[in-house]
């Protein structure tokens, strides 16, 4: 029964830490330490990322269809017009700025994605596996980051953001890969650095984790196959994943509001607290 609340309470924090800027890793890490489980935190990792990486894809699902159909419906007028000759129709505006948008996103995924596999071939962060005090200082680096775009509100609408834009917001999610600084915080400070709209920048921020979190489970997966795992642990593993999916659907719609309402010092506070504690007495 122990075995199985430690599971429980993994997927709920996982579930509840990815959407929000506190970051999912540090928390599980610092949760895991005071638990002292014997769980294999990378599995964990791979199968509750991709719990919440359903439910951010189903909050999105409307939007990710409309990019999808967009972009490639403007790649084949394009390869019509530039390989085949071919006349094409004129597309509307609004699909011109759907395949932009996706072009966006592909461009800021970039630099993250460059970096995640530097980091993964060279294991260059493997010394600060369960270094805990470290947890405690990017935290209150991110507790900074946010209390520095506490007041923005931005101007930029969706149409408005530049390549440039683009490429620093992907700048920004390469922090990310720090256990303690949160990936939505990174990329939403980045957003907001740029002077995009609040919501416009959070939007940017969850539709940029998609890729990134494919990318992570398409890696996680040769860790989950060798693992040979009993039906029971499995199990409980497929237990936290799907908590961590459906508490990270409501935690995604909860801090989007928080988000629109501009009251981001209430993780600056938080973030403070706990990182202070964390290099005090842990």
């Amino acid at each position: 029964m122990n075995k199985i609340i430690e599971y429980i309470i993994l997927g709920l924090v996982q579930g509840f830490t990815e959407p929000i800027p506190v970051s999912s890793s540090g928390h599980i890490m610092l949760i895991n330490n005071l638990l002292k489980t014997n769980i294999d935190m990378e599995i964990l990792a791979t199968l509750t990322n991709f719990g919440s990486l359903i439910a951010i894809t189903f909050i999105y699902r409307e939007r990710i269809i409309t990019l999808f159909k967009d972009f490639f419906s403007c790649l084949i007028s394009i390869f019509n017009k530039i390989i085949l000759k071919k006349p094409v129709s004129k597309k509307d505006k609004k699909t011109y700025n759907n395949f932009r948008y996706s072009l966006l996103l592909i461009i800021g995924t970039i630099p993250a994605g460059i970096m995640g596999l530097i980091v993964t071939k060279l294991g260059l962060f493997d010394f600060l596996e369960n270094n805990i005090k470290f947890v405690g200082v990017t935290l209150l680096i991110t507790a900074l980051f946010l209390f520095a775009i506490r007041n923005v509100i931005g101007k930029k609408e969706n149409n408005e953001i530049s390549f440039k834009d683009a490429l620093i917001i992907g700048i920004f999610q390469v922090f990310a890969l720090l256990p303690g600084i949160s990936r939505s915080g990174a990329t939403i400070v980045g957003g907001m650095s740029r002077n995009l709209k609040r919501e416009v920048a959070f939007d940017f921020s969850f539709l940029l984790y998609i890729p990134i979190s494919v990318a992570t489970g398409l890696l996680g997966i040769k860790d989950l196959i060798g693992a040979n795992l009993d039906t029971t642990t499995f199990m409980l593993y497929i237990v936290a994943t799907i908590i961590a999916g459906i508490v990270t659907y409501f935690a995604t719609i909860w801090f989007k509001d928080i988000v629109k309402k501009g009251k981001l010092v209430y993780f600056v506070i938080y973030c403070f607290i706990v990182g202070l504690l964390v290099i005090l007495f842990l």
